[in-house]
């Protein structure tokens, strides 16, 4: 007895000592209940560099060993008339950066960043919107891309998460000062909260669709206090799991109205960013009704909205819907609404939504061709709306995905430029379509032949000669580009 007793004081003991250790360890924290309120000293109290260590990333170019450095990322090179930056203008996504935890449906959080202290508290956000700003400056970049709940935390009503927001927005405001760092864009997060569990604008609740336009408003607003150059709208709710309980012409309607609403309101207040509409076929909703830009130009150019509205197009979102990123790209641009792009990729093995860097050289190139025909995407630009995996769990891992994601974007213009200069392959194309620079062909282009004059002239020319298409040519041209 006396040597069980003494066993279980000794447990006892070395679990007090390890509670004790824990508790001098654990940052201070603040309660996740905004209401309580944090003590003075626990009033976002970090200190020093969020970073130490991890020096400003420079360009050093492709014989670079060092992996915190840019290969081919050059801000301030001119190709093809323009700044490499001003034909990229990155952003950061700070949901996936500072939100991000590598939680997924099947597993617990994997990432617990140094400056986090495990709540949703004011001063958390405070420290995040810190080292957001730091992290931001260290990459070269001037622009960032959020969601009103993400930078600040929810409240128990509209006006507690409205203060809280103008809590943290103040502090942006202020760690603004004396950069040209800005919002590349801002949007309201209309999908995670149970009351937008059967959407926002298409919700069946006229109260949830009235919370959701007040929510807009509100994150519109701040987004054009910031300096904004766009407003975003991703629907993630908006769409039906059934159609049995579903009246899609009224949640159609609906969502017109609402974006009708926004348009307005956006004049109101003298906010000249761009509003964008992000398609995404699926996920979390079975059928969403932006499904892919094709779809979503059909939805504006019925509603009257085709001149108020451009696209955000999403690399991932387009191999959802069974396209390709470039598909997606030329679609929009070719009507004229080509206006950000969420730069990130899918893994072709998995059917889901997984937000990678993207560092397919390939892909890449086809991205950067739509954006040099598109003359560049200003006021738009290139969102890392990408995540680091889940098995990735050091800080300076953030730093690499990005330099990755920058890097393989510029090889892609780089590779465009060859192309370009080379000429040949605009050339193939160009020869596809020589017989329409015919009088017939000028004639059926300017919807000046009818079927008679065709019936007419096919009668002439007989059975026709079908030349090859060089696709193989074509392919081998742009291989070599890369």
């Amino acid at each position: 007895m006396k040597t069980k007793g003494a066993y279980l004081l000794l447990v006892l003991l070395i679990e007090l000592g390890l509670l004790a250790f824990a508790l001098a360890a654990a940052p201070q924290t603040c309660p996740a209940n905004v209401e309580e309120g944090c003590s003075a000293a626990s009033d976002d109290d970090w200190t020093g560099e969020f970073f130490p260590g991890i020096p400003k990333i420079k360009y050093e170019g492709p014989n670079s060993k060092n992996p915190l450095s840019f290969k081919w990322y050059n801000a301030e090179e001119v190709i093809l008339g323009k700044k490499m930056k001003d034909w990229m203008r990155f952003s950061v996504a700070f949901w996936h950066t500072f939100r991000g935890t590598g939680a997924d449906p099947f597993g617990a959080p994997t990432k617990m960043w140094p400056w986090e202290d495990g709540t949703n508290s004011l001063a958390m956000a405070k420290r995040r919107m810190r080292a957001n700003f730091e992290f931001i400056k260290k990459l070269g970049l001037n622009r960032w891309c959020f969601h009103d709940r993400d930078i600040a935390p929810d409240g128990k009503t509209l006006a507690e998460s409205n203060a809280n927001l103008d809590e943290v927005v103040a502090l942006a405001k202020e760690l603004q000062q004396g950069t040209e760092i800005r919002p590349l864009w801002g949007t309201a997060q209309l999908f995670m909260h149970p009351r937008y569990m059967h959407g926002a604008a298409t919700s069946p609740e006229v109260a949830v669709y009235a919370y959701a336009a007040a929510q807009v408003k509100k994150a519109m607003e701040v987004t054009h206090y910031l300096g904004g150059e766009n407003f975003v709208f991703w629907g993630g709710r908006e769409g039906y799991q059934s159609l049995l309980n579903t009246d899609m012409e009224r949640e159609l309607d609906h969502l017109a109205t609402f974006f009708q609403a926004a348009v307005d309101y956006k004049k109101k207040i003298g906010f000249n960013g761009t509003l964008l509409i992000e398609p995404k076929p699926q996920e979390p909703t079975k059928h969403q009704y932006d499904w892919d830009a094709a779809t979503t130009i059909s939805f504006l150019l019925k509603y009257g909205l085709k001149d108020k509205l451009k696209l955000n197009i999403e690399c991932n979102h387009a191999t959802l819907s069974g396209h390709s990123c470039h598909h997606e790209l030329e679609t929009a641009r070719i009507n004229g609404l080509l206006g950000n792009i969420d730069a990130n990729t899918g893994d072709p093995q998995i059917g889901w939504d997984t937000d990678q860097f993207m560092t397919d050289i390939s892909e890449a190139t086809l991205v950067m061709l739509s954006v040099v025909r598109n003359g560049g995407l200003a006021p738009g630009g290139f969102n890392f709306d990408a995540k680091l995996r889940r098995e990735s769990t050091d800080v300076e891992d953030i730093f690499l995905a990005h330099i990755s994601g920058m890097d393989t974007m510029a090889r892609g213009l780089r590779n465009v430029a060859k192309l370009v200069e080379d000429g040949s392959l605009a050339e193939l194309v160009r020869n596809r379509y020589k017989t329409f620079d015919s009088e017939l062909g000028a004639l059926i282009e300017a919807g000046k032949a009818d079927f008679e004059t065709l019936e007419k002239k096919a009668m002439e020319l007989g059975e026709p000669t079908v030349a090859s298409g060089k696709q193989e040519l074509a392919e081998m041209i742009f291989q070599s580009a890369l």
